[in-house]
C-alpha cells in the first residue's frame, strides 16, 4: 500500500479549493479534513498543518469568500460613472458571485453573525460592505441621495440586492435573470415605486 505523502506544494489552498469543491457537490456538512487529504493525495495528519478541525476549515473557506467578493466590488466600481450606472455594476458584481457560490455564502453568511469570529474575518466581512458606503457617501454629498444615515441607506441598497441573490440561489430565479434585473432594481430603488404624474 503506497504511503500518502505529508507535504504538498501549497496544501493550504488545495485544501480550500477542494473544500470549495465539496461544498458545491455535497454541502457543508460533508465537509471532513481526512476527507479532504484523500482527495488531494496526502496524509490524513498534513491538513492539520493548516487547520486544527473541521470549524477552523470552514472559517478559512469563509474569509476566503469574504476578501474574493470585497476585491469584486471594489473592482466594479468606477466613481466616474454616474450613480445609477455604478450602483448597477456593483449589484451585478454581488449578484454575480453570491448567485455563482451559493453554496460558500451561506457559509460565508453563517460565519459573519457568529459572535465569536476572528478579528481577521470581522474585518473581511466590513470591507464587503467598503464599496456600497463609498456609493452613497459620494451620491450623498453631491444631493443625488436623500441626506441621512449612510450605513442605513447603504443597508437598503445591501438588502435588495442579497434579497435578489438569494432568490437565485434558491431557484426562484436564474443567476442570469438574477443579474440581468439588477438594472430594473436600482432604478426602482433611486426613483422609487410609486406613479409620478407628468409634469406639462
Amino acid at each position: 500500500m503506497p504511503v500518502r505523502p505529508y507535504h504538498h506544494g501549497d496544501l493550504r489552498s488545495a485544501l480550500l479549493a477542494s473544500a470549495e469543491r465539496t461544498l458545491l457537490e455535497k454541502g457543508v456538512a460533508a465537509l471532513s479534513l481526512r476527507e479532504l487529504a484523500r482527495d488531494i493525495g496526502v496524509s490524513h495528519a498534513a491538513p492539520g498543518r493548516h487547520f486544527k478541525d473541521k470549524q477552523a476549515l470552514v472559517d478559512a473557506l469563509a474569509l476566503s469568500g469574504f476578501e474574493r467578493m470585497a476585491q469584486l466590488l471594489n473592482d466594479a466600481d468606477s466613481p466616474a460613472l454616474p450613480l445609477e450606472e455604478r450602483l448597477i455594476a456593483l449589484g451585478k458584481a454581488y449578484v454575480h458571485f453570491a448567485a455563482s457560490n451559493a453554496e460558500l455564502l451561506e457559509v460565508m453568511y453563517t460565519r459573519k453573525h457568529d459572535p465569536d469570529i476572528s478579528e481577521q474575518l470581522s474585518a473581511a466581512v466590513e470591507s464587503t460592505t467598503v464599496p456600497f458606503v463609498r456609493i452613497i457617501s459620494d451620491a450623498q454629498e453631491r444631493g443625488e441621495i436623500v441626506a441621512g444615515d449612510t450605513w442605513t441607506v447603504s443597508l437598503v441598497v445591501g438588502a435588495a440586492l442579497h434579497g435578489t441573490a438569494s432568490f437565485a440561489a434558491q431557484g426562484t430565479l436564474t443567476p442570469e435573470a438574477a443579474v440581468a434585473d439588477i438594472p430594473t432594481l436600482i432604478h426602482h430603488l433611486l426613483n422609487g415605486l410609486t406613479p409620478r404624474e407628468n409634469k406639462q
